[in-house]
């Protein structure tokens, strides 16, 4: 890795420059100021007084001839430029013996005439050499165009602020996989004596803020090797060649300081399948990507460098890429559950001060859904909000404040007439009740009309348990729910709002993929909405969706079967529990935010 050295030369000159400017500007304002009692007389005048005797002294400057007469008084003549002032006396029959006090002769240096000479001169030198300079600047830029960007972390742990695996809550599974990483780093020989070979790729698969970059820069601190990050876009350049060059120059230097890390992040900024692109492939990138499956094959066996790389969408990855000897392993990172969340909790709750009663399993059990980056925005948000109230400790109401802030945004106080408030308060109000009538819905957390970034108000629902599978009465009740808004607006006010556009937009996508996707319609168990690539791209460009006019038919009919529905289910739990709504609406207007033991009591 080279260090540019400052270029200070450039600074120099332009600091001279600038002085010299100055001092031309300053310099009439600070030269020494001309004598009061000096006549301006022609040059005549003054040889007429020195041949009187009347001159007790003579100075000759350049071209002005100044002399001081007996009485004190000066005179101040100019002779002829280039003359001999000695000559001139003696033609005009003056001895310069004569004077009492002599002739004396001052060099006065021109600033003006070397101005005007050297000035030119020197601002033609200092731009040419401005120029030169970033020459070799762009030159020195153009040689190292090749040269990786890939930030470089030293075997010590303090280049990776000592993070191991210890320090990386939840995710067991992960550090399993990676550990044998790590021991192959440490004892290769351990390995390649009963002919085992460790993946020279670990491919890290999941969702935004699930701890892929921390589980990698883990993974470099736990072995304690050289580890090289870089993104897969710093890759890409304007000049072709550039990728495929960088790409040469890492593995080059990773093999250098073997044993070693190489951590691409964002790896389908260049890793997307070849040839897919609509208007033909990217030239650049396809060679980055070439260029980084020939250094990933070629590796020498005895070779311990282990590539690692990130991202969030393997479906787009090229399959040479992700094939056995290149990436062949992969491991995928998902959401953490209730414990990894309670762990990932006890770790960003250090240094903070908690009130006694906050417990991260409870806090843990109130996030489903929230990645580890989530829960530290979280907790951040929660010491903002106490601070904002000049408490001392962060307290529960924090946490689930904070929590709403990260979920929906943060609130926006809007000046909502009484009729709003009212028709909001109803919407809110139904889907909440609702909820609470369906055997398949989990309870309600919180019901508020306060707005929120987009919206005007918001529901939320607590999960009891985690849950990896849905059933279809699980996706009809929340359809119903997700209508019960809009189903307390037409009941209440026989009116329809646009409140409710999301709400339908959700319980229309989750119908729709009910029918196409998982097979829970009369239709059957087909999946008409097929991943394949040939049949997606055809889609794009307008093409048939690979089933035919009287099967869309079909399916638009089951969809709006289960919204109808699931709306008329919705409207009967309103009108047989508008009792009930007409007082949780009641405390909604009074309060604002109805918190879930508020609400059950209300029940």
């Amino acid at each position: 890795m080279t260090v540019k050295k400052p270029q200070n030369g450039i600074n120099v000159f332009k600091i001279l420059f600038i002085l010299f400017i100055l001092w031309l500007s300053l310099y009439p304002l600070i030269k020494p100021p001309s004598q009061n009692n000096v006549e301006q007389r022609p040059i005549s005048d003054s040889l007429n007084q020195i041949k009187n005797g009347e001159a007790v002294k003579v100075v000759v400057e350049g071209d002005k001839v100044q002399a001081t007469l007996k009485d004190g008084k000066i005179i101040e003549s100019k002779k002829e430029a280039g003359s001999d002032f000695i000559k001139t006396l003696n033609d005009n029959g003056i001895d310069p013996t004569k004077i009492a006090n002599g002739v004396e002769f001052k060099v006065r240096f021109d600033w003006t005439n070397f101005i005007a000479n050297v000035a030119p001169i020197a601002i033609s030198i200092l731009f040419f050499y401005m120029i030169f300079r970033q020459s070799r600047v762009a030159a020195g830029d153009i040689f190292n165009l090749g040269k990786t960007r890939a930030k470089l972390f030293s075997k010590d742990p303090k280049a990776t602020n000592g993070i191991t695996f210890k320090d990386v809550a939840g995710g067991d599974e992960v550090k399993k996989e990676l550990t044998e990483i790590v021991d192959f780093l440490k004892n290769p020989e351990k390995y390649r004596k009963l002919g085992a070979r460790i993946p020279k790729g670990v491919l890290l698969i999941g969702p935004a803020g699930v701890g892929k970059t921390l589980m990698a820069r883990a993974l470099a601190g736990e072995a304690e090797t050289s580890f090289y990050s870089v993104a897969g876009s710093e890759f890409m350049e304007m000049l072709v060649g550039v990728g495929s060059a960088r790409v040469r120059d890492l593995f080059g230097m990773a093999k250098t300081t073997q044993p070693s890390v190489i951590f691409i992040d964002e790896i389908d900024a260049i890793g997307r399948q070849r040839g897919m692109g609509l208007g033909g492939g990217h030239d650049e990138r396809e060679q980055t990507l070439n260029q980084i499956l020939v250094e990933m094959d070629g590796f020498d066996p005895r070779t311990t460098v282990v590539v690692l790389a990130a991202t969030n969408r393997p479906d787009m990855l090229d399959p040479a890429l992700v094939r056995p000897g290149r990436f062949d392993r992969k491991i995928y990172l998902t959401l953490p559950d209730v414990a990894e969340r309670a762990e990932i909790f006890k770790i960003h709750m250090r240094g903070k001060p908690f009130a006694k009663d906050v417990v991260a399993e409870d806090i843990a059990k109130q996030t489903v859904g929230f990645s580890g980056a989530d829960i530290e925005n979280m907790l951040n948000e929660a010491a903002i909000l106490a601070a904002r109230y000049n408490k001392e400790k962060i307290e529960k109401t924090d946490l689930r404040d904070a929590s709403t802030k990260v979920k929906l945004g943060p609130e926006r106080r809007r000046l909502q007439n009484d009729e709003e408030k009212k028709m909001t308060a109803y919407h809110e109000a139904g889907h909440a009740m609702v909820a609470s009538q369906l055997s398949g819905m989990d309870p309600v957390e919180r019901v508020s009309i306060v707005a929120r970034t987009m919206t005007l108000g918001h529901t939320e629902i607590s999960q009891k348990i985690e849950r990896g599978n849905e059933t279809k009465t699980r996706l009809l009740d929340f359809i119903t729910m997700a209508l019960g808004g809009r189903a307390a607006e037409e009941i209440v006010f026989k009116e329809e709002t646009i409140g409710a556009a999301n709400d339908i937009e959700r319980a229309t996508e989750i119908a729709k993929r009910m029918v196409t996707e998982f097979g829970m319609s009369p239709l059957g168990p087909i999946n008409f909405e097929s991943s394949d690539d040939r049949i997606w791209l055809a889609r794009q460009l307008g093409k048939p969706t690979g089933y035919s006019d009287a099967v869309a038919e079909k399916i638009d009919e089951e969809v709006s079967k289960i919204i109808t529905q699931s709306l008329k289910k919705a409207k009967e739990i309103i009108v047989k529990k508008r009792s009930t709504l007409d007082k949780v609406v009641e405390e909604l207007l009074k309060k604002e935010t109805l918190e879930r033991e508020e609400f059950e009591a209300l029940l």
